[in-house]
């Protein structure tokens, strides 16, 4: 090793300990905790406005509570099992809710991984251009996207008297919110991994390959079981994203009221003066348990994800 790459090799691990130093020192510790106080206010705040009766809510502040504390679960009971001849309760707008995120984060990881799989270490011409033009499609908003979408879904494709796609006959049902989610959430999750991918060391993967491994063996017993990390980081991420999602679901979900997700009951409850709170307050809350859960089930493997490749050797 020459003068220069010793100097080098010293400076980079300097700035790496002074990094690490920044980061593990008491006032960022401090300021961690003040983010997370911050954050954390608002949520205890909507939890102790969803026990407390509507006279109390309209005439104090939660923080009122613990002076004059009264609760009822009168809320709840309204909110989740009291629904109208047009309106359904807000239990089956939850369980809608579950039926368009679980399959709306399944459905791009999955196709995403081998993607990227593809894309990290099969040698074929056009990969690079394929890889350049997915991460190009990250750029598109998703709101100009709507009404073509919108269109293919409920009128097919024609040019002239030529029908290039005919109506399928999937407005109204989960399908059109399905699709319109994989297509937004592909290239996106497409790049995130194949990087991920491509910090596999190409040793383990040859060794792999001189043992007689496929490459269908190979994703399975290797790639994928070392991808899980990020595979999760993004599951949490096009989770909370579709959950909470009022856009897609209101525009793809062509009115009906038994396929529509959970925010665009909560979008209804606000009404056009605001009122509602008592019940506005306990569906909220409702609506960020599953996210929570989610979350916090899969905390280490998110935390793993976001660190891999950020340190190397």
């Amino acid at each position: 090793m020459t003068t220069a790459e010793k100097t080098t090799l010293g400076t980079t691990r300097t700035g790496r300990a002074k990094v690490k130093n920044v980061f593990t020192s008491p006032w960022a510790s401090a300021m961690a905790i003040v983010l997370a106080i911050v954050w954390t206010i608002p949520t205890f705040g909507l939890l102790v406005s969803s026990f407390r009766p509507q006279k109390d809510i309209n005439s104090s502040g939660w923080w009122t509570f613990f002076a004059n504390p009264n609760v009822t679960l009168e809320n709840y009971q309204q909110v989740l099992f009291e629904g109208t001849s047009v309106t359904p309760p807000l239990s089956q707008y939850f369980f809608n809710s579950l039926a368009i995120t679980i399959p709306a984060a399944l459905f791009p990881l999955t196709l995403a991984v081998f993607a990227a799989y593809a894309l990290a270490w099969f040698e074929f011409k056009g990969k690079n251009f394929i890889f350049f033009t997915v991460f190009a499609l990250q750029v598109v908003p998703l709101q100009m996207s709507l009404i073509p979408l919108l269109q293919l879904f409920s009128q097919g494709i024609k040019i002239g008297d030529t029908t290039l796609i005919p109506d399928l006959g999937i407005t109204g049902t989960y399908i059109p919110i399905w699709i319109a989610h994989t297509i937004f959430a592909l290239p996106l999750a497409t790049f995130l991994l194949h990087n991920f991918l491509t910090q596999i060391p190409r040793e383990l993967v040859e060794a792999a390959r001189v043992d007689g491994a496929g490459w269908f063996t190979l994703f399975r017993r290797i790639i994928f079981p070392l991808s899980i990390p990020a595979i999760a980081s993004f599951a949490i991420f096009q989770f909370l994203w579709v959950w909470n999602d009022l856009l897609v679901g209101l525009t793809f979900g062509g009115g009906a009221k038994d396929i529509a997700p959970l925010t665009v009951r909560l979008a209804e409850m606000v009404g056009t003066r605001g009122g509602g709170w008592e019940v506005l307050t306990a569906g909220a809350f409702i609506s960020i348990i599953v996210p929570l859960i989610v979350f916090f089930s899969l905390q280490r493997y998110f935390v793993r994800g976001l660190l891999a490749g950020s340190v190397k050797g």
